[in-house]
């Protein structure tokens, strides 16, 4: 218990669980997962092994300037090639990103987009996106892009698309699902942290998760090729992602 009082007084414990956050608590718990808060108290993180493979759930304060409030993350490592980048994300994002991307680096002084950039927003620039008649059931929602094409229309394929084109979501709503690093990562705006929620949002991580183990991991594919090479400064290629 000593220990304990010296960890707290010494800020190494992590602080109580809110509240407002018991009911999920008590889902987690429901899977022999444990939720911890964060600093200060203004989110939470949930490990959630399944296997040999370790999911985390973190809500908490946006880590992105295109969502504001707070935001849900879900991330796991796959072991996929660390060189392979894909990311799906909705069309009023995309749209933002791109607007943004010209204000800074065409109208503005900036000619190099450098690694203070989220990657998301770089691949816009790097990679062609997927045509609508590559992605049928997507097309009118989402955009898709990767360094390899041939992979991404594969993981895009039956279970995935199914699931994204059935997703509730606003069209205003930030949404990313993306692959670097060899993790799978989910992104997305959610103003409260909500038992009903997190459960919907980790069946989908659950889906683009099996999909991506499916596909086999080669990245013998010509669409690697990036579209604007000029804009990439020598110490940010691809692969070298500072914002996980």
């Amino acid at each position: 218990m000593l220990d304990g009082i010296k960890r707290w007084f010494s800020g190494d414990a992590a602080p109580p669980v809110a509240r407002e956050w018991e009911a999920v608590a008590q889902w987690a718990a429901g899977h022999g997962w444990a939720l911890r808060a964060v600093r200060e108290a203004q989110g939470f993180v949930v490990d959630a092994p399944d296997g040999n493979l370790a999911r985390r759930l973190e809500w908490g304060p946006s880590q992105r300037d295109y969502i504001s409030g707070a935001e849900l993350r879900v991330r796991c490592e796959l072991g996929l090639p660390v060189d392979l980048q894909a990311v799906v994300m909705n069309r009023a994002l995309q749209e933002q990103m791109e607007a943004e991307v010209f204000d800074q680096y065409v109208e503005g002084v900036q000619t190099r987009i450098d690694n203070q950039t989220p990657p998301e927003m770089r691949w816009l620039v790097m990679f062609p996106k997927l045509a609508g008649t590559e992605m049928p059931l997507l097309r009118e929602r989402f955009v898709a892009l990767a360094s390899v094409k041939g992979w991404l229309m594969q993981w895009l394929e039956g279970p995935l698309s199914q699931s994204l084109a059935v997703l509730r979501l606003e069209p205003a709503t930030p949404f990313v699902l993306m692959i670097g690093r060899g993790r799978l990562m989910l992104r997305t705006a959610l103003p409260e942290a909500e038992v009903e929620s997190l459960q919907a949002w980790l069946r989908l991580f659950e889906v683009a998760m099996r999909e991506a183990r499916r596909v086999p991991g080669s990245l013998g594919d010509a669409g690697a090729a990036s579209t604007a090479p000029s804009l990439w400064p020598a110490s940010a290629l691809p692969g070298d992602e500072r914002h996980p």
